[in-house]
């Protein structure tokens, strides 16, 4: 049985091709979550007035990978440090965020938190799933779909 993981890491391009790589990972989708506008698009989302950060959502084999390898990934591939903003995108919508499903992943994701602020200060948010708004068909797999920047596991 699948479980769902969801990261925000900046652009949602970067994580969801990397994640799709990755031996257990079932599926992915790209997507909008963590604010209070209903069924947004990526030019509302863009504003910043949404509250929502661009998400990649994971759905995972546990049998095969676990939780806290996806955070390892998570961490590994963008930088926790910034705030609002990932290389030059800047915005609320490019935050780093682990949105997590149930209290077994607060809890760890929390805890794998707490170890990379031990080399640093983490601007990361931990917080709950909220509603998860998929993307714009021509976001999904935007990476494999136009053979740009490739992106490989850290």
């Amino acid at each position: 049985m699948s479980e769902k993981a969801t990261f925000g890491a900046g652009c949602f391009w970067k994580p969801e091709h990397v994640f799709r790589q990755v031996d257990g990972v079932v599926s992915t989708s790209v997507g909008y979550m963590g604010g209070d506008t209903r069924n947004p698009n990526y030019e509302q989302v863009c504003t910043g007035r949404t509250g929502h950060a661009e998400v990649v959502q994971v759905e995972y084999d546990p049998a095969r990978i676990s939780y806290e390898e996806l955070l390892n990934i998570f961490w590994q591939n963008h930088d926790p440090t910034q705030h609002n903003r990932q290389g030059p995108d800047v915005g609320t919508q490019y935050r780093s965020a682990v949105f997590t499903h149930g209290a077994a992943q607060d809890q760890d994701a929390k805890a794998s938190r707490t170890k990379v602020e031990s080399a640093g200060k983490v601007a990361t948010e931990v917080s709950p799933a909220s509603h998860y708004w998929p993307a714009e068909d021509y976001h999904q797999q935007y990476i494999e779909k136009n053979q740009r920047h490739r992106f490989s596991i850290r």
